[in-house]
């Protein structure tokens, strides 16, 4: 008797549902906390906190609902059939519009148009109440209905043009690719990165956003005078327009080499009308590649892809694997995703010990920011930054663990306000 892998996929994802969904109940109650942190009683004002109070419990209640459709859209569509249903009506109409069904990478492509389809008409109403209802009750949407959906539509005219290709080479790797079929799938997959990694911030992002040089001034010049104490090579340094879309802040950098760029939302500068906190915040991020945090990061996804990517090349000729969920061929796009739904425990240890790490990096791009001098500065902007984020000022132990890739700002103001060690 053939091992029921589908259903014990179903049962799983079932179980992580209800594990999760204890986890967020845990975290509402944090939520509905009427008192501030011992720790953040007088660093955040009490309108603050009831502010980002109701902002959290709004998303709290909204995250129920949206998991629970999802957990029962995800299930159903595995449990009854559904993807070999589209698998065969995708094929049906490629033969319809003329097309050779055979064809892998055209029936292949038929199907992810219809699952993309599928995905916007299903997720759309959700976008629709996060932005123009909570966000935008809370005070930080700053869209129009046109600027929503023009975002919408060059994502998808994105996806025409970007997705076929990749699909297309995926395909063929994966029928040509032997008993090195892992190493080359990685090796495409890893040029891939790099390429989007350089054209992302060239040619896709200014499609949405608008990037201008951050003007002459005290602010550029010690960011810049920064960055050059560290040796770190700064080739440009902008402003993007964020607040087109949201009074939510940021600040990141990118790039490779010695072709390195720091991009500060419009709304830091808004928002930290002190200059020394938005340049703390910088020193922090520079902290992460000073330490080299980004090419741990980099390096240790790439050594998991590769191994996902050898787990694939394992069960990919499996017929009973494809039976269990309904499938008499064994398309390689199908393969990919009953692979990934069968690792799915798998998935989350990883992702919990990635969470774990990345908060252990957050600690020491703040240690590293307090030892050039500005954890008090460090500290105001964390704070700034918590209280126009509205970000959750109470949250449960568990909760935070589990999901959150950055600490809590109560442990990071701990971590800020202990003494330096002293060396002996």
């Amino acid at each position: 008797m053939a091992f029921p892998y589908m259903e014990a996929v179903v049962g799983f994802m079932i179980l992580m549902y209800l594990f999760e969904t204890y986890l967020d109940m845990r975290q509402h109650v944090a939520l509905k906390l009427p008192t501030l942190p011992k720790t953040l009683e007088g660093v955040i004002s009490q309108e603050k906190f009831e502010k980002s109070r109701a902002y959290s419990l709004d998303k709290s209640h909204f995250h129920f609902i949206h998991e629970f459709v999802t957990i029962v859209t995800d299930s159903a569509m595995l449990y009854f059939g559904v993807l070999p249903w589209f698998w065969k009506k995708s094929g049906e109409f490629v033969t319809t519009v003329g097309l050779d069904a055979e064809n892998e990478i055209l029936h292949t492509l038929a199907f992810l148009a219809g699952l993309m389809i599928w995905s916007q008409i299903t997720d759309l109403p959700f976008s629709l109440y996060s932005t123009f209802v909570i966000e935008a009750r809370h005070g930080f949407n700053k869209q129009t209905p046109w600027l929503f959906f023009r975002d919408m539509i060059k994502g998808i005219f994105l996806s025409i043009i970007i997705g076929p290709p990749i699909v297309a080479a995926i395909i063929v790797i994966v029928q040509k690719g032997g008993p090195y079929l892992a190493i080359y799938l990685w090796a495409f997959t890893f040029g891939l990165s790099i390429v989007m990694m350089t054209l992302y911030p060239i040619l896709i992002a200014p499609l949405f956003n608008k990037f201008t040089p951050l003007p002459d001034g005290q602010l550029r010049e010690k960011i810049e005078k920064l960055a050059s104490s560290l040796n770190f090579p700064l080739k440009k340094l902008f402003v993007v327009d964020g607040s087109t879309r949201s009074s939510h802040s940021n600040a990141y950098m990118y790039g490779f080499f010695k072709n390195k760029r720091i991009v500060l939302y419009d709304t830091l500068i808004q928002q930290c009308k002190n200059e020394e906190e938005i340049v703390a915040v910088i020193a922090h991020e520079l902290g992460h590649w000073k330490l080299n945090h980004t090419v741990y990061t980099f390096v240790a996804m790439q050594i998991l892809t590769l191994l996902q990517f050898g787990g694939y090349t394992l069960v990919r000729n499996s017929s009973d694997l494809f039976r269990s969920f309904g499938f008499d061929t064994q398309p390689v796009l199908i393969g990919l995703i009953i692979f990934q739904h069968t690792v799915i425990p798998l998935q989350q240890l990883v992702s919990f010990g990635l969470n774990l790490v990345s908060r252990s990096f957050e600690f020491q791009a703040d240690a590293f920011a307090k030892k050039l001098g500005y954890a008090s500065e460090l500290r105001s902007g964390l704070v700034k930054l918590q209280e126009e984020n509205l970000s959750a000022m109470n949250t449960d132990p568990w909760f935070s663990a589990y999901h959150y890739s950055h600490p809590p700002l109560v442990e990071r103001l701990a971590a800020l306000d202990e003494p330096d060690k002293k060396e002996d």
